[in-house]
């Protein structure tokens, strides 16, 4: 596939919209008080689908005139000039312009402190000049440490691309061999305590073998952690996510205020801990490392929901 040359891959019928939590201005101050300036010309590949980093060194060529001689660390970025074309599988999926962020996915499955290296999920191609800021994963942790609210703006450009891929399941046929994915746990026995002290007893929610938490289409006014048990996660009655204790969903709904996306039931008799919008947003706050796993979290299931088209 021939990514250097735009009219190769036909645009996606697919276009996020714009969160109502995204804020450009913040955004923007964010990248420029922790990042890097950067600036590409016409025809440059800012990174490629799959490439993996060896997490050393900083951002200094494009990617296609440093591949074999630089070390490759990933990188997000925020565009104040330019656009640039995403591609993945050989088709185009999308388009970023002026004041917007791409490349969040790679750097946020690697922070904090992670051992686990990352993989692009798309390849960024930059058709005019762009320019912009840009941060890799120790930025991105220092920035998220001092202003962890950045967090739930970080999340709420995820969702977007996470509502698109749900979009595209929902409007499909389901196989009934489709696989389904099992979600690592993002909090671990240590911080369920920890979260359970924080927020009131009264938030500890129960569901039977076979109830449904959540709806697809409903309004979403909690998000749910869970405390004991299994939870299936279903788009158009494909069970896209099984979670067990220390998982995390209906955050989507929250952050960005829109319809649930997927439907929820309880595999087994469930102990869940339901947080509201204000409580999520003060626990943000008030920890980074919560905001942070709750990104990795949302970028496990981009990759997952992006596999089931390959």
């Amino acid at each position: 596939m021939d990514f250097t040359n735009p009219q190769v891959a036909a645009p996606t019928p697919f276009r996020p919209t714009s969160s109502v939590y995204y804020d450009a201005k913040v955004a923007r101050a964010f990248f420029e008080a922790f990042g890097k300036s950067f600036r590409v010309a016409a025809g440059t590949t800012v990174f490629v689908e799959n490439e993996k980093s060896d997490k050393q060194g900083i951002f200094t060529k494009p990617i296609n005139a440093r591949l074999f001689s630089k070390p490759i660390i990933h990188r997000m970025y925020f565009l104040t000039e330019g656009e640039v074309q995403l591609s993945a599988g050989g088709k185009r999926i999308d388009s970023v312009g002026v004041d917007n962020v791409f490349g969040e996915m790679a750097v946020i499955s690697e922070i904090p402190g992670t051992t686990m290296v990352s993989a692009r999920s798309a390849t960024a191609y930059a058709p005019v000049d762009c320019a912009g800021f840009s941060l890799d994963g120790l930025e991105t942790e220092a920035g998220l440490n001092q202003t962890p609210q950045f967090a739930l703006m970080l999340m709420s450009v995820m969702f977007e691309r996470l509502r698109l891929l749900a979009a595209r399941l929902a409007a499909r046929e389901v196989s009934e061999h489709a696989r389904s994915g099992k979600m690592e746990p993002i909090f671990d026995a240590v911080t369920l305590a920890s979260l359970a002290e924080k927020l009131d007893r009264s938030t500890v929610v129960r569901f039977n073998e076979g109830r449904k938490i959540m709806t697809a289409g409903q309004a979403g006014t909690t998000m749910y952690i869970v405390l004991e048990g299994r939870v299936s996660i279903a788009i158009n009655r494909l069970v896209v996510e099984k979670l067990t204790a220390g998982g995390v969903f209906g955050e989507m709904a929250l952050v960005d205020q829109s319809p649930r996306a997927a439907s929820a039931i309880a595999r087994t008799d469930c102990v869940l801990l339901s947080v509201n919008r204000e409580s999520l947003i003060a626990l943000v706050k008030s920890d980074p490392a919560i905001g942070m796993a709750m990104m990795r979290c949302v970028a496990g299931r981009i990759r997952y929901m992006n596999s089931l088209f390959q």
